[in-house]
């Protein structure tokens, strides 16, 4: 594989597994952000609802207290007219002429002290009535200038009823004027605020721990629970109980102490497996990066040595070639010794020959993990020797000479005989070979 490709590669693919984990991060973030607007939005309308339905059982208790007040006085109220007025309409077809009438009339009431809880003056409550009359006349009987209170109509049909909206506004004013001037206390409970609360968060499925508290100006009052801490990361708020001005001098403070862990826990199992999943793209790329760098080193040392093995053979092969050749020689043949020696020279270099078919088989075993050089303490300088010997036909064919100068104390080296003989013998042969003039 092509260097610069290598490299290549390896950057894209680092890249790709930091672009993973980086949106991994980012997707965490995204839903952590999305779960938290998610819980503000519940809060709020949780806490709305709570601070509608306080204002409304107030209200209902108030109003349900005054209907029972009007029911035992046994008083009856002061009725005043406040408005009424006619349309005639003539019909002369039955030379009849209708009259309507519309009037709105009110109810004062009295209410004691005693109703209201407190030491102060009595307060005036009014209701407010509406009445619809329809009156029809025989036109011989009826004066067109002027309507006749005396004159008894032909049919007359009557609707009377409360004015629920008028009542509802003038209660509504007084009810609020009562509520402003008594104490917090009386006015809500503990208990009323923890069912509310309770049940709207569980409605909204908002299952973790709460506390709440009331507060007067900024103050906290001593409307709150027992746990109540405000924090500004955690806690939210709304007014409660409005005045006649539309201000609000109370506010309702819910606050919830374990709000990361609610919101991370809906993230947990998804946040798990991904980083399981992140975990195992991480170790499968890192052992891959390992195996494919532990290929290329394999690669290069088979080019290497694919490269080298003609060297590592071409060497043996000429030591033996020029044995034979000198074996042949008639001043040789006829001298046993010198045939002999260069009989035994053969014999080394195949011996070397057959040393490199095993370093064949090394290579196969590379790719194993099985290889292992084994290194023993020997003679440095008889490993230069026998190396020199590997040259010596080489050398005497160039005309060459090799000048050894041995004056090292310590020569044992631990080290592979073969491997180091063969490092050495190239060096020499390429010496011999490269050298331009005798080499020497």
């Amino acid at each position: 594989m092509n260097k610069f490709f290598f490299k290549i590669l390896v950057l894209l693919m680092s890249l790709s597994l930091i672009g993973i984990i980086l949106v991994q991060v980012y997707w965490f973030n995204t839903s952590l952000e999305n779960n938290d607007e998610q819980f503000k939005f519940h809060v709020k309308s949780v806490i709305g609802n709570v601070a509608e339905k306080l204002q409304e059982q107030e209200e209902f208790t108030y109003y349900d207290r005054f209907n029972k007040y009007k029911d035992s006085t046994g008083k009856l109220p002061q009725k005043n007219d406040l408005l009424e007025f006619y349309y005639v309409q003539k019909n002369h077809k039955n030379n009849t002429t209708i009259v309507f009438t519309n009037s709105i009339s009110s109810d004062d009431y009295t209410i004691s002290p005693s109703f209201l809880d407190k030491k102060s003056d009595s307060l005036k409550l009014k209701s407010f009535n509406s009445k619809r009359v329809t009156e029809i006349y025989d036109n011989n009987r009826f004066d067109n200038t002027k309507i006749q209170s005396d004159l008894t109509p032909d049919v007359k049909i009557e609707k009377s009823g409360n004015l629920d909206v008028l009542d509802e506004v003038a209660y509504k004013i007084n009810y609020k004027e009562i509520a402003s001037a008594m104490p917090l206390q009386e006015r809500v409970s503990k208990d009323e605020i923890q069912k509310l609360l309770k049940n709207e968060l569980e409605e909204y499925g908002v299952n973790t721990k709460f506390e709440y508290g009331i507060f007067s100006s900024g103050l906290a009052t001593k409307v709150k629970s027992d746990g109540f801490v405000y924090n500004a990361n955690n806690t939210y708020s709304i007014p409660i109980f409005s005045d006649n001005e539309g201000t609000n001098k109370y506010q309702l403070l819910v606050s919830f102490p374990n709000k990361k862990k609610f919101l991370l826990s809906d993230l947990v199992g998804i946040t798990l497996l991904s980083i399981i999943f992140t975990l195992i793209i991480i170790i499968a790329y890192t052992s891959a990066l390992n195996q494919l760098i532990r290929q290329r080193h394999i690669s290069e040392i088979k080019s290497d040595f694919i490269n080298n093995m003609t060297h590592e053979f071409k060497t043996p092969i000429a030591t033996i070639n020029l044995a034979l050749d000198a074996i042949k020689n008639p001043k040789i043949i006829g001298n046993e010794a010198m045939v002999l020696k260069y009989i035994q020279m053969i014999k080394d270099e195949n011996k070397r020959m057959h040393a490199q078919v095993e370093n064949v088989l090394r290579i196969s075993k590379l790719e194993k993990k099985e290889l292992d050089i084994s290194k023993e303490s020997v003679n440095i300088q008889e490993v230069i020797e026998d190396a020199t010997e590997h040259v010596n036909l080489i050398l005497e064919d160039r005309q060459g000479t090799i000048t050894k100068h041995f004056k090292a104390e310590r020569t044992n080296v631990l080290l592979n005989e073969v491997h180091f003989i063969n490092v050495f013998v190239n060096i020499l042969e390429n010496a011999i070979k490269y050298s331009p003039n005798i080499p020497k």
